[in-house]
């Protein structure tokens, strides 16, 4: 089993998790956010690799000849993709209307936001 994946991975989302503690900015904290989602992304491609696979069509080869990669692995990347552009286009259009109402996306300059 391969660890690269898993280490760098791992690696993106600390880098991110770092961004997003010390982010002064809810836009930087948007983008900090997409790329900690990122590394799930690296997470499944170092669950769903397998050296030598091919693409699961079993109508060119024969059953057990060759390693095939699991598609459901491909799915949940594909899903992970579409939501995490979802949730990010929707943080941003929030961010927008955060910025026409306050003036400001500094999280600290948002007073009316206090308790």
């Amino acid at each position: 089993m391969r660890v690269l994946p898993f280490l760098a991975a791992g690696w993106v989302l600390l880098v991110a998790l770092y961004g997003l503690v010390t982010s002064r900015n809810i836009i930087h904290a948007v983008g900090c956010l997409a790329v900690a989602q990122s590394s799930t992304y690296l997470m499944l491609l170092g669950v769903g690799y397998r050296r030598g696979g091919t693409a699961p069509v079993f109508s060119d080869i024969a059953p057990g000849s060759r390693p095939v990669v699991d598609p459901v692995v491909q799915a949940l990347a594909l899903t992970d993709v579409v939501v995490g552009a979802t949730v990010t286009a929707l943080l941003l259009a929030l961010t927008i209307q955060l910025r026409k109402r306050h003036g400001t996306v500094d999280p600290q300059q948002l007073t009316g936001l206090r308790g």
